[in-house]
């Protein structure tokens, strides 16, 4: 499975690939820092996208809340699945992220093992069944 992370912090992104290797899946990851360069990657990539797109919110040059919107105007970017991955917990940008098409809103844990949780749920999640059956209840992951 092909994975893309787009988080501008460094830390966050080594954590998220570490335990990314730690729950032993067979992915492939890649790494951006905001959400321009995540259009410019996909609009190159459009005959090899990534099967999961994980998130940020909160990122300088154009923040997750842009590039959800971007992607989800683009007719061949449109469905490819997206999780919110971001610190914030307000019900505002829950909503918002829900109302602009995320598949899913994570809040990065802050313990390694809730991480690899996380991820383990949300990649081995039936994407075409939650797509088809999504329903607001099921956005927020809870672990």
């Amino acid at each position: 499975m092909k994975i893309l992370l787009v988080d501008d912090d460094q830390d966050d992104r080594e954590f998220f690939a570490d335990a990314l290797v730690g729950i032993n899946l067979n992915t492939q990851l890649e790494q951006l820092e905001n959400g321009k360069s995540c259009l410019e990657y996909l609009i190159r990539q459009i005959e090899n996208l990534p099967n999961l797109i994980f998130l940020d919110l909160n990122m300088p040059v154009m923040n997750g809340f842009e590039c959800l919107t971007e992607i989800r105007k683009h007719p061949k970017l449109k469905e490819l699945p997206i999780a919110i991955y971001s610190t914030s917990s307000s019900d505002q940008d829950i909503e918002q992220t829900f109302l602009k098409g995320a598949n899913i809103y994570i809040k990065k844990p802050s313990s390694f093992n809730d991480l690899k949780k996380s991820l383990s749920q949300v990649i081995k999640m039936n994407w075409a069944f939650h797509m088809d059956d999504f329903k607001k209840e099921n956005f927020l992951l809870r672990i």
